[in-house]
């Protein structure tokens, strides 16, 4: 399959007119062929008017043909082959097995939807018979089925080229959903993005599907993706990157004529809680362990842990120790793109500069576009005094709080900010003063694990993936798992509707 760097639109391939741009090779920085050109405000509106006009078609489809769809879909990923995988180390920096173990759930997670799909049990379908001798009225025949919102437009991220892009997540969820998908591609991978939804549109073309079901667009900067959110045709949107991105689309949503919800996954620390008999028995294991997680993929992970909160005292001591000794060993990591290099340096170097902060680790130099890990320490009542320093940095840096007693690093925790991960580190002697904290995490955070670290985020129907915001936009809801569909539904009900009248699925009780 060839990299043309065309936009997708009506089932065809569509060349750009607006500003051109380069994908970018992560570890050489060198400019890659072709060259990509952005979408005009003209191509937004055809994309969104056929989308549209795919609408009424596309959500009445049978079951069994949405689920055939979306497996055709996985189906072409696996058929690029290796190109897929390659294209993607070169634009990403990644490591091979990331990306295939990448491909691998963004594959799962579409058959996943497929099967949803097929259960029916998204549709929600309710009856509630007629009762006419019911007094001192006679009560209505009412019948209920989730149906789809409209056109989605999809924000690839930066991150997950493959599970959170083109055919990530979103897009499974939406097209799921009965909802046509416009996605504006992210510009740090556009080959990648490409490749995919090539594959994405062969799918519609061969399940006959009308052309407006899936379009794709480029664009350098922030026009393409303003002008999607705005337009009266698209009818919800899935977004993954920053605060301040998540932030300005909101507000473009919410000023509309018809405001449209924006599920945005935005920013998140992901606390980690060390209980005292969890530190006192392992301690060296739990530091080694969570340095494996906070450079994870250079720490470019959504749930990469980045605040660790305990009580001082000798198991915090021991846990440090074998954090910095980790640490110390940990190489450079070739992160994403320049532009995100340089905010985790940014962000690195403000934490050296705070008067309340101290380094403790640091990983080994790096070259170009390559970042250290490195782990900082601040106490509590530095952290609850300055809220600078629960602000996300992307990337394998973490900050230690040291909290003089229980009651202390209790008001941390009530300091917080929504997550999308809250950790704890327990062992049995742990079990109560932990429970006293569970219902606050509770009101924190999408996902509570015990003894391990967010990273690692199952694609199943009983994962959250989502928090209150910052974490995300809506904390009702799930950017993972077959959860996720629902964001792209919505209840209504058929009162007193002749047979012939109803639609299919609630015609019998």
């Amino acid at each position: 399959m060839t990299v043309s760097g065309d936009l997708l639109i009506g089932g065809i391939a569509v060349r750009g007119t607006a500003a051109k741009f380069s994908a970018i090779n992560a570890a050489t920085g060198a400019a890659m062929d072709p060259a990509f050109a952005g979408a005009t405000k003209e191509d937004v509106e055809k994309a969104a008017a056929l989308a549209w006009e795919a609408f009424p078609i596309y959500r009445e489809t049978s079951l069994e043909q949405r689920a055939l769809f979306l497996e055709a879909i996985a189906e072409g990923i696996l058929a690029i082959g290796d190109e897929l995988i390659i294209r993607a180390m070169d634009e990403t920096g990644l490591p091979r097995g990331r990306l295939e173990g990448e491909r691998a759930r963004t594959v799962g997670q579409l058959r996943l939807f497929a099967k949803e799909v097929r259960d029916g049990a998204f549709q929600e379908l309710r009856f509630d018979p007629a009762d006419p001798d019911r007094k001192p009225a006679p009560k209505p025949d009412l019948r209920l089925r989730n149906v789809a919102l409209g056109p989605v437009a999809v924000f690839g991220a930066s991150n997950f080229p493959l599970a959170f892009s083109v055919a990530g997540g979103d897009t499974a969820s939406a097209l799921a959903a009965g909802c046509p998908v416009v996605v504006k591609a992210h510009s740090a991978h556009p080959g990648t993005s490409e490749l995919v939804g090539k594959a994405v549109q062969q799918a519609v073309n061969a399940s006959d599907l009308p052309a407006g079901t899936f379009a794709m667009l480029f664009d350098a900067g922030f026009e393409v993706g303003q002008a999607l959110v705005a337009d009266h045709r698209i009818r919800a949107v899935g977004f993954t990157g920053s605060r301040r991105g998540g932030t300005a689309l909101m507000k473009i949503a919410s000023e509309r004529k018809q405001p449209i919800p924006v599920y945005a996954e935005m920013s998140s620390i992901n606390p980690v809680l060390l209980f005292p008999h969890a530190l006192r028995s392992r301690g060296e294991a739990i530091g080694k362990s969570f340095v494996s997680s906070l450079v994870l993929g250079a720490g470019q992970f959504c749930t990469n842990p980045g605040l660790i909160i305990a009580i001082d005292g000798e198991g915090l001591q021991t846990f440090i120790a074998s954090a910095t000794g980790a640490l110390a060993e940990a190489p450079a990591q070739t992160m994403l793109t320049r532009g995100i290099c340089e905010a985790y340096q940014t962000g690195v170097a403000r934490l050296n500069g705070h008067s309340a902060v101290r380094q403790l680790a640091k990983g080994k130099p790096g070259e170009m576009q390559q970042a250290t890990a490195t782990l900082f320490e601040t106490t509590a009542a530095a952290f609850l005094s300055d809220p600078a320093l629960q602000e996300e940095i992307f990337g394998a840096a973490g900050l230690v709080v040291r909290c003089v007693d229980e009651a202390e690093l209790t008001r941390v925790v009530d300091h917080l900010e929504g997550q999308l991960t809250i950790a704890l580190h327990i062992d049995q002697g742990d079990m109560q003063a932990a429970n006293s904290l569970v219902p606050t995490f509770e009101l924190l955070a999408g996902r509570i694990l015990v003894n391990g670290f967010g990273t690692g985020v199952e694609v199943s129907p009983a994962m959250v993936h989502g928090g209150p915001y910052p974490a995300t936009s809506d904390g009702r809801s799930t950017s993972v798992g077959t959860l996720a569909i629902y964001r792209f539904l919505r209840p209504v009900s058929y009162q007193d509707f002749p047979a012939d009248l109803l639609p299919a699925s609630l015609r019998n009780a």
